[in-house]
């Protein structure tokens, strides 16, 4: 089970991030980037899963500039309508480049990281799999991979910058892709 920490901002301030940490003591580093619901049980869960299998992760508070520590809909077999409204919301008021800037900074806190062997990748849904790809595009990750992720259209001009291995899966019937 991770716990909470704190991370320095680029442009100032600081925000929460989920840090789930393997029994090893040099593990590969994974930004895990939250879907529109915030760093809420599933993330959490998530995040710990892979820190059984050996990775060191930091799951970001990406909603810190607007709410800081939303956690919607932890129960996705029972989800709540007011909840969905509400990460709407949230996501409509969302900035990329303020959020790609504090995914900059958790890889530099990831890969500063005593238990971290230096290597990061970053690994997003949803909202999480946009940034996964502005992730590529734009830092020195070491690897990127997104899962329906939204809005990318928006971006593919900065293909060309991709130099690391990308991985992005999209639903053809999905109507948010």
């Amino acid at each position: 089970m991770g716990s909470m920490n704190k991370i320095d901002a680029l442009d100032g301030g600081s925000f929460d991030a989920y840090i789930a940490k393997p029994t090893q003591s040099s593990a590969p580093g994974l930004v895990l980037m939250q879907y529109i619901c915030g760093v809420n049980k599933v993330m959490r869960d998530i995040a710990d899963d892979f820190a059984a299998q050996g990775y060191l992760v930091a799951c970001p508070d990406l909603f810190w500039r607007q709410e800081p520590n939303i956690q919607l809909n932890d129960d996705p077999a029972n989800p709540n309508p007011e909840h969905f409204k509400r990460a709407l919301e949230l996501n409509d008021g969302f900035d990329d480049e303020a959020a790609v800037n504090d995914l900059t900074a958790t890889l530099n806190f990831l890969r500063s990281h005593d238990a971290c062997s230096g290597t990061v990748g970053n690994l997003g849904y949803c909202l999480g799999g946009r940034t996964a790809y502005l992730m590529a595009a734009r830092t020195d990750t070491d690897c990127s991979v997104g899962y329906y992720g939204v809005n990318i259209q928006g971006y593919l001009d900065e293909a060309d910058n991709i130099a690391k291995p990308l991985m992005l899966h999209l639903a053809g019937d999905d109507e948010f892709c």
